[in-house]
């Protein structure tokens, strides 16, 4: 198979931490364009990689019947309209998370892809990762017992990135760290569980930490250095309930907090057994057995979680293999955070069978 000619649309960190790299690895993918509005990193990328074309508008792109594929590492503000522009030129898409600013975004790439066939996949990665998947065949071979309830926790002391940029900029992102962080969490947890429809939400969001940029203390700051002339307006912390047709979840997260104490990790509780899985690392099995507790840490091979889903994107775009990371399977993730700040801002749970709620 000759190799398949792909774009990257945006050249920042995502890009470059993951995307090109894994498609400069794949055997079957060549890279013929860095595309971003900043051209100087579009060119810095052909000089590091060597290899591709420059570009600041994607149009290029989209004219070019060579290019069969496209990664879309930008800001989740042009998230949609670029998705939807390449799959109506026909190229396959990889966009990375969240799948849009709102649901409501993220449901007409749903429909365009319904309506055009291409690929729409979204780099919700923790679905290729090895323990993740190990976890999912425990749960679904009834190792756990009944799962009936999930905890989430995404809990940093004062980790607020890029102040007064993208991230915390409502309109550019659309969240804050619900839609940034808890989108991985929620997503492990949907995945592992079988992808159950989502029946209820309460939650909350605040915008505390961040607010009084001047005076927010920190100790580094990822995503670039303090704009103290932008904005923050973006939630840096959450809490949740939310009832499926499967387990109820249970939500706890921040970008910020006044404890300094981190606390990223995944509790999947079953009546015969539970699991803690540490965001990004191990996880451990708590069972009983002939009257004893035990305790075990699984050893498996370790996977580029990345690779394996570059590597499943190409080669689902040949196969036809609708992968897990699906925009049918990931629209539920959307739509519940989508529910979560709509909770926040009425104070009241949302049904997402009520009207005004559109189901996915």
């Amino acid at each position: 198979m000759s190799k398949t000619i792909v774009a990257v649309i945006g050249c920042g960190t995502i890009a470059n931490n993951a995307h090109i790299p894994a498609y400069m690895a794949s055997k079957d993918a060549g890279i013929k364009y860095f595309c971003d509005i900043r051209k100087e990193r579009a060119e810095k990328a052909v000089e590091q990689y060597g290899c591709g074309t420059a570009v600041e508008d994607y149009q290029v792109i989209l004219e070019d019947p060579d290019v069969v594929a496209v990664s879309i590492c930008t800001p989740n503000n042009v998230h949609a309209q670029i998705a939807i522009d390449c799959m109506r030129a026909g190229k396959h898409v990889l966009c990375e998370k969240p799948a849009a600013r709102t649901y409501w975004e993220a449901l007409e790439m749903q429909k365009v892809q319904h309506e055009t066939g291409m690929t729409l996949n979204i780099g919700v990665v923790n679905r290729f990762n090895k323990g993740v998947n190990i976890i999912k065949q425990m749960i679904e071979s009834g190792e756990l017992g009944e799962l009936y309830h999930v905890v989430v926790s995404f809990r940093a002391h004062r980790s607020i990135p890029g102040l007064g940029g993208d991230f915390t900029t409502k309109a550019v992102a659309g969240g804050g760290a619900l839609i940034d962080w808890g989108v991985h969490y929620l997503d492990i947890v949907m995945y592992c569980a079988g992808d159950p429809r989502p029946k209820t939400v309460t939650g909350q969001a605040y915008s505390k930490l961040g607010k009084d940029m001047q005076n927010y203390a920190y100790l580094n700051m990822w995503a670039g250095p303090p704009n103290y002339e932008g904005s923050y307006d973006v939630d840096d912390f959450v809490t949740a309930m939310i009832r499926t047709e499967g387990p109820s979840i249970s939500v706890n997260g921040a970008w910020a907090q006044n404890i300094g104490v981190e606390e990223t990790y995944i509790d999947f509780l079953g009546d015969k057994a539970g699991i803690r899985l540490q965001y990004g690392q191990e996880f451990t099995l708590y069972s009983a057995k002939h009257g004893a507790l035990i305790e075990s840490t699984p050893n498996y091979p370790k996977t580029n979680a990345f690779q394996e889903e570059i590597d499943g994107f190409i080669a689902g775009i040949h196969s036809g293999e609708k992968l897990p990371s699906h925009i049918d399977t990931v629209i539920l993730t959307a739509q519940m955070i989508e529910a979560i700040y709509q909770s926040s801002e009425e104070s009241r749970e949302i049904s997402l069978t009520e009207a005004g709620v559109a189901q996915a």
